[in-house]
């Protein structure tokens, strides 16, 4: 907020100076033939208004005001220039369309250097650059495959986002699974004027394939040099980053030195800030040709038009084959073809500023590059609620759109070919995340879980996760990040994300503070047959349990936990605060139990169970604490689905401290009031859903 006031101040003060400059010189002029309210001379010879020699000095004067003038005017449209530079950039609103692209490999960059950050020149030097229209799209092209690279894409784009003012059209170069995690962050990110296009990665892998490559980004490191080919054909420039780039300033200065190209020089590059190209890193280290040091390709400015009309394509393909006659294969990807060319057409390049691409990494020179730099999110308009209902916030909610980015971490699992695969499907916020070992040690198939972090947590996330053996040994967890957004916990929002992205035919719906016994997950996959879920509507039910104590001896078997529920060590689920969410599961029939049996709905029915993955999901309106889960079980019973206890299947609640939303709920009457206004909405849209039969619902409602 400081930045943007200490901006309008500054746009105020020129503003100001634009104007004042004109009116005090011709003030100046006009006020220079006066003295004492009289005019005075410009010329002792003004008393002799018709001598020769009056007129010439007259003449002289009235030059030399002229040339003043005109100095003047011009540092006036100078400082115009300027002020339109820093005044209008706005964006204009566009959404992008995409296209599906498809390959399962991983990897990107291209450079022997990790560049963690650009830093823009001075604010005095960006008066001196051509400016950008303030409506002018920037085209920025990225190379992106894989989980981990579509992480820092993230990083790499929030940063461009964060200092740009002119509208954007990202050209991503993905593999499917880039394309699955990207698409759906731009889509609910909705951040204005800016588009997203995709090109399938897997279509220009024969484009690049021929070309041996040590480097550790495959052959998605080769593919920059077919972008002439893979952009669209009026596409005349394109700005092409590396996907580990951090920008500093905005983008748009970038831009701006395409301005600057003259002749033939069609590529923008910075020098490479390492000794590789020179070849004495180590003994006999050989590397491709470069000129001079060679440049670094994790920033490029791409003149397109010009690249095809010099046959871009033809002339790297005949210098690659001609050096990969003696170097066999390439070091650094495309990085080294693009030198080999530029080392035989050294007209081709308009060297960068250093400060554009920064190389942090061991044996650069990038100290030399730092300088001083200078000093969005589009929320859905909800015209149709009504903004002095004392419940908008909580209705504003079913309408919020949370940024999500998918498989935040590596995820690699291929469901059995039994079609018996069951996938555990939980939600969680930064306080839950000591749990998540735990359920790893006590469940050994696939999870799926949705994280609801801030930009901050989800780093401290990363970092949690990397630092455990336990969760960085298992490939089968996927985690999705569900970006914070608004006052309320999302959790059904939560929950549905998790259940879109279930890779298996079974979801087994817990919640992230349970514990499964050890071997739940073969035994629910034998239920699997033994109950035919693949061609009946059943809902399997795993009867759930509660201790109060954080140290517990976890039962092996039913047996003993049946022995602990005597003992007082385990109680079912709820029993001292709300019976009736799980009484309707009969605990008093499942002690003694062997073969599964059905029960019927009731009333506030709220037990955990393993459906098909096409079950209905969660209904968002209900937020926080309450209902979340009884509105979601009366929606698989009116969907006439069958509920089935299994005998020898349990969960047990671990202690911890109370959540923010059920505090809420308990010392808040007001979002009381609200989650039974929108309990009864619910009920009406249900009756409107499923007709006559949806009217059990309201009846036991009042009954219970």
């Amino acid at each position: 907020m400081l930045g943007i006031c200490r901006g309008r101040r500054k746009f105020l003060a020129a503003s100001l100076t634009v104007l004042c400059i004109p009116a005090v010189t011709w003030l100046y002029l006009f006020a220079g033939s006066f003295e004492d309210g009289k005019p005075v001379s410009l010329s002792p010879l003004e008393s002799q208004p018709h001598s020769p020699r009056y007129a010439a000095a007259g003449q002289r004067e009235r030059e030399s005001l002229e040339v003043r003038v005109r100095e003047v005017e011009e540092e006036n449209r100078a400082l115009r220039r300027q002020l339109s530079l820093a005044q209008g950039r706005g964006p204009a609103h566009r959404h992008g369309n995409h296209s599906k692209t498809y390959s399962m490999e991983e990897g990107t960059g291209d450079s022997e250097n990790l560049r963690a950050g650009i830093v823009a020149g001075n604010s005095s030097e960006c008066g001196q650059q051509p400016v950008v229209e303030k409506c002018e799209t920037i085209h920025v092209a990225i190379v992106c495959a894989g989980y981990n690279a579509s992480r820092d894409v993230v990083t790499l784009v929030k940063s461009v986002l964060f200092h740009r003012r002119n509208p954007l059209h990202f050209h991503l170069i993905a593999d499917s699974i880039a394309e699955q995690i990207l698409a759906t962050l731009f889509r609910t990110w909705m951040v204005p004027a800016v588009r997203v296009d995709f090109y399938n990665a897997e279509e220009l892998k024969s484009e690049v394939s021929w070309i041996p490559n040590k480097h550790y980004s495959g052959i998605y490191g080769l593919m920059k040099l077919v972008l002439t080919k893979t952009l669209p054909a009026n596409l005349e420039r394109v700005i092409v980053l590396d996907t580990d780039i951090t920008f500093a300033t905005d983008i748009a200065e970038l831009w701006a030195v395409f301005h600057k190209f003259k002749g033939q020089q069609v590529l923008g590059l910075v020098e490479n800030q390492s000794d590789w190209y020179l070849g004495n890193l180590w003994k006999n280290h050989r590397p491709w040709p470069a000129l001079g040091r060679g440049y670094n390709t994790g920033v490029i400015l791409l003149l397109l038009d010009k690249l095809r009309k010099m046959k871009w394509e033809q002339m790297w393909r005949l210098t690659a084959e001609r050096e990969l006659m003696g170097m066999l294969s390439t070091s650094l990807a495309d990085q080294d073809i693009f030198n080999a060319v530029i080392k035989q057409n050294p007209f081709l390049v308009y060297q960068l500023p250093c400060f554009w691409n920064v190389q942090l990494s061991d044996h650069t020179r990038s100290e030399q590059c730092y300088r001083d730099v200078s000093d969005l999110k589009l929320q859905k308009q909800l015209s149709e609620l009504d903004e002095d209902d004392l419940c908008y916030e909580f209705r504003r909610e079913r309408f919020t759109v949370h940024r999500t980015h998918l498989y935040f971490l590596h995820y690699e699992y291929e469901p059995a070919s039994d079609n018996t695969d069951v996938t555990l499907v939980a939600q969680l916020s930064m306080d839950r995340l000591q749990m998540l070992e735990a359920i790893c040690k006590h469940w050994e198939g696939p999870i799926s879980l949705a994280l609801y972090l801030s930009d901050a947590e989800a780093q401290q996330f990363l970092r949690y996760a990397q630092g455990s053996e336990v969760l960085m040994s298992r490939h089968n967890v996927a985690y999705h990040i569900v970006y914070k957004e608004g006052q309320f916990y999302p959790v059904n929002l939560l929950r549905n994300v998790a259940m879109k992205h279930v890779g298996t035919p079974y979801m087994f719906l817990s919640d992230i503070d349970f514990l499964p016994m050890y071997g739940l997950y073969e035994y629910l996959r034998k239920s699997v047959i033994q109950l035919d879920l693949a061609n009946t509507k059943k809902a399997m039910i795993v009867p759930a349990f509660e201790t109060l104590r954080y140290r517990l001896s976890f039962p092996k078997s039913k047996a003993e936990l049946l022995s602990m529920l005597d003992m007082g060590t385990l109680f079912t689920f709820r029993y001292h605060v709300w019976t009736k969410g799980h009484a309707p599961t009969n605990f008093a029939k499942w002690r003694t139990a062997t073969t599964p049996y059905h029960v019927e709905w009731e009333a506030d029915f709220e037990p955990y169970v393993v459906v098909r993955r096409d079950c209905p999901e969660y209904d968002r309106r209900f937020v926080g604490f309450g209902w979340n889960k009884v509105a979601h079980i009366m929606e698989l019973d009116a969907q006439e689905y069958e509920f089935i206890v299994l005998p020898n299947a349990y969960m047990i609640h671990m202690p911890h401290a109370p959540s923010f939303d059920i505090t809420k709920f308990r010392s808040n009457k007001q979002y009381r009031i609200c989650l039974k206004t929108l309990k009864e909405e619910f009920q009406q849209d249900m009756s409107r859903r499923y007709g006559f039969a949806a009217l059990k619902y309201l009846t036991a409602e009042n009954n219970s």
